[in-house]
This record gives C-alpha cells, sequence and structure tokens, in this order.
C-alpha cells in the first residue's frame, strides 16, 4: 500500500480530539448478568455467525476494564468512545458497571465518550414499534442520571443505516428480519430516539451532543443514466436518509411518506441541535443498475430484488475483509457534505475510521491509518471543522456476523487466554499523538 507513513503526519490544531472507539456487545462479555439482546437471539441460531460464536465471553473486557483503561492511558488518546449496554442497564446493577468504567477513566486522564446505542436492543423490544424510540429517550435519561456528572459528550446511535439494512432490510444481522424497503419505519424510529434522546440529555444538562452515521461517497458504475439514477438512490438511503433528518429536518423527497402518519411532527424532534456530526467511515461504494447478483455491502450479500448492484471498486488495495483501501473518499466525502449542506452542518468529529487486518506487526494497519488522518488534514484544509478522529478499535473484537475471524484491534486480543498485545499500529498511534502535542 502506498503510504507517506515514513514522513510525520502534518500537525493538527490544539484540542483537536485523538480517540480510539469500541461497542459494549463486542467486547464486554458477561452476557449472563445482563438481559439478553436481539444479537444473542440472532446469534443462537445457526449458519448466522461465520464462525458459529457469540460475544457471551468477547474480550471479557466487563471484567478487565481496569486493564483495558492501562492500554489506553499508554496509548496517550484524549478520548475513548465506548458504548453502553441497554439491556446491561436493564439488569441489576448494570449502572454499577459504568459508574466504575467512567471512574476509572477519569482517574487516568481519559475523556469519556459514551453511545447510548450501538446495536444492541433489548430482546424485549422493537425498532419497527414507533414506542421503542419513547423507551430509549427514558433509558438516555437514567443512564445520564447516572453518569452526568463525569460524563460531559454523548452520541445517542451508531450507524441506524446499517443497523436498518443489514439487521431489518436484507436479514444479514440482528434482529434478522428481510423486509426489505418495508424497513424503513426501523429507520425512522432510531432517528426519532435521537432526537428524543438528544432533548433528555439536553434536560439533564448535557451540552455535547453528536450522533455517529456511517457516510461513504458513491461512485455510479458507468455514465450510463441507469447506473446513475442507481447510485443516487443508494446514496439516498444510505447517506441522505440518515443525515438530513438530523441536519435539515426533512427527509429527502419521496421518502417521508413512508415513515408514518407522525413524520412532520417526528422531524421536528429529530432535528433538534446537535452540537457536533459524527462521521464514520470505511470505503466508498461503486453502484449500478441491477444485474446479475447485486454484488454485497459490508461483505454481506444484497438480495436480487433490490433496484441496485454494488460493484467492485478496482484498482485499489483490500484489507482482510475484502473492502477497499480509499483514503481520499474520505476527504471527498467530508468536502461534499461541506458543499451539500453548508452552514446546516456542525463541526465534525471522524467517530470511527479503521481496517481489519491479521498480525500484530500490522504495518498494513499503520499505513491504512496514515493515509486517512492525512486524509482528514486534506478535508481541514479544504475548509471542512473536523475536530476529532476516533481509530476502530481499540481491541479485536466480536465482529458482528464475521465473529472472531476478523481483526480491527490495535491490541491483538487472544481468544483463548484473553491475553492483550499491543500491536505495531498501537505503538505507531501512540507516537502519532505525541508528535502532535510536542
Amino acid at each position: 500500500m502506498a503510504t507517506d507513513a515514513g514522513t510525520e503526519i502534518p500537525r493538527f490544531p490544539a484540542g483537536f480530539l485523538w480517540g480510539v472507539s469500541t461497542s459494549a456487545h463486542q467486547i464486554e462479555g458477561a452476557a449472563d448478568v445482563r438481559e439478553p439482546s436481539v444479537w444473542d437471539e440472532f446469534t443462537a441460531g445457526p449458519g448466522r455467525v461465520r464462525d458459529g460464536s457469540t460475544a457471551a465471553v468477547a474480550c471479557d473486557h466487563y471484567h478487565r476494564y481496569t486493564e483495558d483503561v492501562a492500554l489506553l492511558a499508554g496509548l496517550g488518546v484524549d478520548a475513548y468512545r465506548f458504548s453502553v449496554s441497554w439491556p446491561r442497564v436493564n439488569s441489576a446493577g448494570g449502572l454499577d458497571f459504568y459508574d466504575r468504567l467512567v471512574d476509572e477513566l477519569c482517574a487516568a486522564g481519559v475523556w469519556p465518550v459514551p453511545t447510548l446505542f450501538h446495536w444492541d436492543l433489548p430482546a424485549s423490544l422493537d425498532w419497527l414499534d414507533r414506542d421503542t424510540a419513547y423507551r430509549f429517550a427514558d433509558y438516555a435519561a437514567v443512564v445520564a442520571d447516572r453518569l452526568g456528572d463525569r460524563v460531559a459528550t454523548w452520541i445517542t446511535l451508531n450507524e441506524p443505516a446499517e443497523h436498518t439494512l443489514l439487521g431489518h432490510a436484507i436479514g444479514a444481522h440482528a434482529p434478522g428480519r428481510r423486509l426489505l424497503f418495508d424497513a424503513l419505519p426501523a429507520a425512522h424510529h432510531q432517528l426519532l430516539a435521537h432526537g428524543l434522546a438528544v432533548r433528555a440529555l439536553r434536560a439533564a444538562g448535557a451540552a455535547d451532543i453528536g450522533i455517529a452515521n456511517s457516510h461513504g461517497p458513491v461512485w455510479p458504475a458507468s455514465d450510463d443514466p441507469a447506473d446513475i439514477a442507481a447510485a443516487d438512490l443508494y446514496d439516498t438511503l444510505l447517506n441522505r436518509l440518515f443525515a438530513e433528518p438530523v441536519l435539515l429536518g426533512a427527509y429527502p423527497e419521496g421518502l417521508a411518506e413512508l415513515m408514518g402518519d407522525n413524520a412532520a411532527e417526528d422531524l421536528k424532534v429529530i432535528a433538534g441541535p446537535v452540537d457536533w456530526y459524527g462521521v464514520n467511515y470505511y470505503a466508498p461504494s461503486r453502484v449500478g443498475a441491477p444485474g446479475d447478483g447485486n454484488g454485497e455491502y459490508g461483505g454481506l450479500a444484497l438480495p436480487a430484488e433490490l433496484p441496485f448492484s454494488v460493484r467492485e471498486i478496482e484498482g485499489y488495495p483490500v484489507t482482510d475483509l475484502g473492502w477497499p483501501v480509499v483514503p481520499e473518499g474520505l476527504t471527498e466525502l467530508l468536502t461534499g457534505f461541506h458543499d451539500r449542506y453548508g452552514d446546516r452542518l456542525p463541526p465534525v468529529l471522524i467517530t470511527e475510521n479503521g481496517c481489519s487486518y491479521e498480525g500484530v506487526d500490522d504495518q498494513d494497519r499503520i499505513a491504512y491509518l496514515d493515509a486517512h488522518i492525512r486524509a482528514v488534514h486534506s478535508a481541514r484544509a479544504a475548509g471542512v471543522d473536523v475536530r476529532g478522529y476516533f481509530v476502530w478499535s481499540l481491541l479485536d473484537n466480536f465482529e458482528w456476523a464475521e465473529g472472531y475471524t476478523r481483526r480491527f484491534g490495535l491490541v491483538h486480543v487472544d481468544y483463548a487466554t484473553l491475553t492483550r498485545t499491543p500491536k505495531a499500529s498501537y505503538h505507531w498511534y501512540r507516537e502519532v499523538l505525541r508528535a502532535q502535542r510536542r
């Protein structure tokens, strides 16, 4: 992979937030002391996870959080983005764990940045049910009441686009539904939950709130009008559908009527001002009209019934997961959002960016991160107000439908012994942060 990793990364301004991210279901384990989630039910079914695994133990972060916070302190990050498990909070003593974790982070000088929902919905709830949005607001208020004296920065939802598409539209993730476009109410109810949670967090005194949406440039497969129309639809569903209700208070044309009778009033809630906008970036997509097989999304096959196909992006290296490595796509995405939304786009945080590679001497990960950090710097130079960058992920973990077959961590986890071993990329990122502070 071509890289400038041998040269020092350009200087970011003082106050730029450097961090790493994880999620509760992927690392915590201790499934026996919380309520079940939709992911527990999903992974119990045969053939749904590549290696047949579950997250019952995962990295056992629940019991080893002090060790993991020590890794964060050694890395030298400003902030740690983690998620709070709603099923755990619903269980006796569940909030005590996050109390301990936040105390440990504060003692280590690491800014805690909790995400309130990262896909692990309590099994008793359903995003197709509008009432779940209100239950989410209640849950947000409970967490803020307990942690708000030490937590200033909050994220409501992580990647409602993926949770809708993979979990409700094509059935590749929990809860395993295959509803295609009938999954859209699940998207709307998650966005409503975001808006209601912003209100609940504001009422609790929070003043630094955002959402973490996944986005990527969409490139037409050709100049054929059918390919351009398919790419435009895909961009609408994966980018505009989740950005514009939050930023503009409106759905893209033709979608509001699919969101239920209350959509117009709900949009007033969804568009409650956020203090920053989180972007998770992994790769662009090349999209065309339907063909012989509709390709993959995130390595998962798309149904033939969809009115678009996702094509291979040629001419770029790929990660171990087969995702193309296109750092300039991050610059394109950020400048494109800046052009599209203008002053309606608040400051941006890159809330996830990372890659799957094997090995502890992970030079490809170093090259990947180096190039993407430079891409963020280029976007800032072009006028985009990007204020932070979080690597996905601190630890190798349970990678959803891929199980334990993919490794995104800066720290290697031996799943047999749960031993943590910092990789070359961990040491490299630490030196990047030291250089930025000199």
